[in-house]
């Protein structure tokens, strides 16, 4: 079985959600690219901090969204 010979340099992440409020659509969406800087970093606990950082920015936004068109 061929080994992968590429090395993980750089990750991206994107988030993207849409809320309809009454007969108007809110679409928001944010990305964010992390530099791997150290040799042997879990890249799969990279990724994760990265989707969650993504995600988190999409839900703040989703909640001031709702606080001022959902009255």
């Amino acid at each position: 079985m061929y080994e992968s010979k590429a090395k993980t340099t750089k990750i991206t992440a994107t988030s993207r959600s849409s809320i309809k409020i009454r007969d108007n659509f809110y679409t928001i969406e944010a990305s964010e690219e992390r530099t791997i800087l150290e040799d042997g970093a879990d890249i799969g606990a990279e990724w994760n901090m990265l989707f969650d950082s993504v995600n988190a920015i999409i839900d703040s936004q989703i909640e001031d969204i709702v606080k001022t068109f959902a009255k």
